[in-house]
Order: C-alpha cells, then structure tokens, then sequence
C-alpha cells in the first residue's frame, strides 16, 4: 500500500507562483508512473501533468507555466506552479497510477485576481 501526503498550496496574486510537494511512503518499489490532478469548485478533478518513467505531458492550459519533477532519492513529486491565474485555483492532488492506485488528501491553491 502506498500513501502519498502532499504541502505547499497557499493564496497567491495573479502571477504568482506556488511549489507542491507530494511525498510517497509504504510499499513504493518500483513506482514509475505519477501525476497531478486538480478540482476546481464545482468542476470534475483533471490531470494537470504526469510523468510516466521519462515521459512527461501537460494539459495545453499549464504548458509552459507547469513544470513537474521528481526525486526517487526523496520518494518525492513535485509541481512548480508559474505565472499563476485564477483558473488555476483548486486542490491539487498526488497519484500514483495502478497497479498502486494511491491519492494523497490534497493541498489547495488558490490565485487571487
């Protein structure tokens, strides 16, 4: 079983910039596929970014602004968020793709205008 614990949401202005963290903990061997999914208020939860081995995509909206990275070292993931905007606001999620299948709890984000 995994378990994932992500930080470092906060209130931002428009422009701003947040760093989040997910560290993943328990049976983690092997772990090669990873992603950041957000829910905005009242919308369904979407992928953000995800990094399968050395591949990485990012949904159009975040591409150039997003940079996600890991440290196996760490057992960390992490999303750099840049030049933030209100559309961005939302709990950011941590997931391990199957056969682990694990969410974090979330960590909030939100952009003020």
């Amino acid at each position: 079983q995994v378990q994932l614990v992500e930080s470092g949401g906060g209130l931002v202005q428009t422009g701003g910039a947040l760093r989040l963290s997910c560290v993943a903990s328990g049976n983690i061997d092997g772990i090669d596929a990873m992603a950041w999914y957000r829910q905005a208020p009242g919308k369904q939860r979407e992928l953000v970014a995800n990094m399968i081995g050395n591949n990485i995509k990012y949904i159009d909206s975040v591409e150039g602004r997003f940079v996600i990275s890991r440290d196996n070292a760490k057992n960390a993931l992490y999303l750099q968020l840049n030049d933030l905007k209100p559309e961005d606001t939302g709990v950011y999620y941590c997931h391990t793709y199957p056969p682990y299948n694990a969410w974090g709890q979330g960590t909030q984000g939100t952009v003020s205008s």
